[in-house]
């Protein structure tokens, strides 16, 4: 025997419960459209009177500039790679940073197109252009209209702020020059405002346009927060630089305008050797001048006076070799003061080396004095860009102090070693210019005192060139310095980051999804009523005899007024269910019932009964819900006399049933409400008034009271053969049918079946349940016979669909409703 794959029958079981599940929450597709064109068009709209917001970046190379001998004599720093430009990054991002970028700019008037959708800046393609002077006072950010009437006139007037509303708490403005006509090119001079217009495009002088002043002080602030600084790479020194702009033209300029200005910093840094350089050299070259020119007038004259022509060949020598010597003292004498200046610096303990001269300028081939100020001032420039946006107390400023410390021990004890050495070198040379002396005196007097003014003059003179070819080495050194750093990419385009359209339209489709979805979901978890059939197999234990539709005719009475309809077709499978059951029996005795009132017991009692009489059998339907008696209004007859009357004695058993206008229907209605319903329903009087019925009816169907409310109806049921519960969709609450559960599996009653009544065509289907009128004989709404055989009554169905799905709301406040 093959065995069977309980797996198989699992995973079919999921699959159909996935399925359920989709066909239960998918009938609501007209929320999911509605909710998603309803977000769409908002997103569109939010997107129409947004501006746009872009990112636009650039990034630049910073090199590394730690020295090799900072590097030693900072242990810790031995083997670290340098890479740090947390400096370079706070100075990016500094105030005195984007003042100087912003110098190059045109951004202290903002220029806007006047729209009524929302407030476009023009920037650089504005047909005007304002030039303001800020060293007069100025109100600023406050919005101005300015009207071109000619290409030569126009007119200022007050912002309307209705169109485009700058600041709610806007301050006001200079209304001294509102509402007058002005020349292109005239100064508007008031005690608020001093400012000059230029038409710069006279092809667009139909416009209106609005301008705003913003203070150079306040753009600093804003822009120096507004840029963004960080590291391209983690193991590289390439930065990369961002703005957020509503116009690309205005970020882009202004990135490249903060890198550039970055780079001129840094190479006026650089220079500052330089022109310290050639200032003390200018300084020097003026005191020379003078003297050089005076001792040149005495060399002249004292020739012309003596009439020298020339000197001998001894005196030549002696006084090339005083010459070489009077140099060499020129030359110790300008390094001395050169090594004091730089011991002045030492004991001075300052942290500001950017006035020391680089001894290489001064002629000093020392490489390690010069390799130690070289250090000392890289240093003290590294610390002079770090306070610019830190404080004295800053760590990475601390651990420059106390490299600066070590460098300057060092640097003044190298000092020290070169001055004595100098000073004693300056001493060799007196003593050989006072032996050339002495024997320069043994020549005639005229002679040796041509000799000194000459030796002055060419000492001079040697000084004055030496100090020219410094010049000029300075200014080519100067000329062809470079910065170090370097823009690797220049800003170009920017992205759009905000409204992210893209994302926006998919965010309004998922909500558009979501919400409607989440608010059935939330509504059936609080929502206890049963749904639909899979549901009342959940939780209703008792054997499913037939489903009945909603009905939407005007009459109780469907069956007899509509027998062509479709819910008079699920009573017909309904009645034949049950004389399937009842086949043994002659009377068929039938209880209905419910859980509570208002799930349609007499609706299905009433039509039960028309069913069965148009089967050609004598039925009686009785009234026997005492409390809320309805079956004599459906007939439209009283309950003067009734079942209670019967019961009370007042009355015959003949004399309440009642024949109806209807072949083969009698009913019998409730009476009077009496004050003892559960007592008199007791009596044997009922069970005589049964046996009565029995012996002359065919079909007894007995309405009552519903169960879950009163306790008599469970003793009525051990007296029928069939009891029916019914069960109303979006209705019957799940507790209420723990009763009847309990009542069924314990076997307290029997012949128990459930009608579930009420079904709404909700227009899908799942595995052999029909969510609609359902029922055996509806195959497909195509199929002539179901054509044919309804009649009318689809055609009416086919309006009333069409109707419904004009009036699209309607349908989503039923389809919402919270039952």
């Amino acid at each position: 025997m093959e065995k069977l794959d309980l797996s198989q029958l699992d995973n079919e079981e999921k699959a159909l419960e996935i399925r359920y599940v989709i066909a239960k929450y998918i009938r609501y597709w007209p929320c999911y459209v509605l909710f998603i064109a309803i977000f769409l068009i908002a997103t569109f709209l939010f997107h129409r009177y947004t501006v746009d917001e872009y990112e636009v970046s650039g990034s630049m190379m910073i090199k590394t500039n730690t020295s090799p001998e900072a590097r030693i004599l900072d242990r810790s720093n031995i083997f670290s790679t340098g890479l740090n430009l947390e400096n370079d990054i706070l100075r990016l991002r500094s105030k005195g940073l984007a003042r100087e970028a912003l110098k190059k700019l045109h951004f202290d008037v903002e220029y806007y197109a006047k729209t009524n959708i929302k407030a476009i800046e023009l920037y650089d393609r504005s047909p005007i252009r304002i030039e303001v002077d800020w060293d007069h006072f100025q109100i600023a950010d406050v919005p101005i209209q300015i009207e071109i009437l000619s290409e030569n006139t126009f007119k200022l007037t007050e912002e309307e702020v209705s169109l485009m509303d700058f600041n709610s708490a806007m301050a006001a403005g200079d209304e001294s020059i509102y509402n007058k006509t002005y020349t292109f090119g005239e100064e508007i001079e008031t005690t608020k405002s001093k400012f000059i217009v230029h038409l710069v495009n006279p092809g667009r002088t139909s416009e209106a346009l609005l301008f705003m002043l913003r203070n150079p002080s306040s753009l600093e602030d804003v822009y120096s927060r507004a840029v963004q600084v960080s590291l391209q790479n983690e193991y590289s020194s390439v930065l990369r630089l961002s703005t957020t702009t509503k116009v690309v033209e205005k970020g882009r300029d202004y990135i490249n305008a903060l890198m550039e200005s970055y780079i001129d910093f840094d190479l006026s840094e650089k220079n500052k050797i330089q022109e310290n350089t050639l200032a003390f050299i200018e300084e020097q070259l003026g005191l020379l001048e003078d003297s050089l020119q005076q001792k040149e007038r005495e060399l002249q004259d004292f020739k012309v006076e003596n009439k020298l022509l020339d000197v001998s060949a001894e005196f030549s020598n002696i006084l090339g070799k005083m010459n070489n010597l009077d140099e060499m003292s020129a030359e110790i004498d300008y390094q001395l003061e050169y090594f004091e200046q730089i011991r002045s610096y030492m004991e001075q303990k300052s942290k500001d080396f950017s006035d020391v001269i680089a001894p290489s300028v001064i002629g000093v081939p020392d490489p390690l004095l010069n390799g130690l100020i070289q250090t000392l001032v890289t240093l003290s420039q590294d610390r002079r860009k770090l306070l610019a946006t830190v404080n004295d107390n800053h760590p990475e400023v601390l651990k420059i102090d106390v490299q600066m410390e070590k460098v300057q021990d060092a640097l003044f004890e190298n000092v020290v070693n070169l001055i004595q050495n100098t000073k004693q070198k300056k001493r060799s040379i007196q003593r050989d210019i006072l032996v050339y002396d002495a024997e320069f005196a043994t020549l005639p007097e005229s002679e040796s005192e041509y000799s000194g003014i000459f030796r002055e003059f060419k000492l001079r003179e040697s000084l004055y060139t030496y100090l020219l070819e410094k010049r000029a080495e300075a200014g080519i050194a100067m000329a062809s310095n470079v910065s170090d750093n370097a823009i690797l990419d220049a800003a170009r385009r920017g992205t759009l980051i905000f409204p992210k359209k893209q994302q926006n339209y998919g965010l309004a489709i998922l909500l558009g999804l979501l919400l409607p979805f989440g608010f059935v979901v939330v509504r059936d978890i609080f929502d206890d009523t049963i749904k639909d059939q899979r549901d009342l197999k959940k939780h209703f234990m008792i054997p499913q005899l037939g489903i009945v539709g909603y009905s939407l005719k005007d009459t109780n009475k469907v069956v007899l007024d509509f027998p062509k309809s479709a819910i008079a077709e699920s009573f017909r499978s309904l009645r034949s269910a049950i004389t399937y059951l009842a086949s043994g029996k002659d009377t068929k005795m039938i209880l209905v019932t419910s859980s509570v009132s208002g799930e349609g017991k007499t609706f299905t009692s009433m039509n039960l009964a028309s069913a069965m009489a148009l089967g050609s059998q004598k039925t009686v339907v009785v009234g026997g819900d005492l409390r809320r008696p309805k079956l004599a209004s459906y007939f439209g007859e009283s309950d003067r006399v009734g079942l209670s009357t019967y019961l009370i004695g007042k009355v015959e058993a003949e004399e309440i049933v009642i024949a109806s206008s209807y072949e083969n229907l009698w009913f019998v209605p409730s009476g009077i409400i009496p004050p003892n319903p559960a007592e008199l329903l007791q009596t044997p009087k009922l069970t005589e008034f049964l046996d009565y019925l029995r012996s002359r009816f065919d079909v007894v169907i007995f309405d009552t009271p519903p169960m879950g409310l009163v306790s008599e109806t469970i003793d009525l049921m051990r007296l029928f053969d069939i009891n029916l519960y019914v069960v109303r969709q979006n209705y019957t609450v799940k507790n209420h049918l723990v009763m009847i559960n309990d009542l069924f599996n314990n076997k307290q009653v029997k012949n128990v079946y459930g009608v579930f009544n009420g079904i709404v065509n909700s227009g899908y289907h799942y595995e052999g349940y029909n969510y609609g009128y359902g029922n055996t004989y509806l195959y497909s709404q195509n199929n002539k016979y179901m054509y044919n055989y309804y009649g009318d009554d689809l055609e009416n169905k086919r309006k009333k669909i069409k109707k419904s799905k004009r009036n699209i709301m309607e349908r989503l406040r039923k389809l919402f409703k919270v039952k």
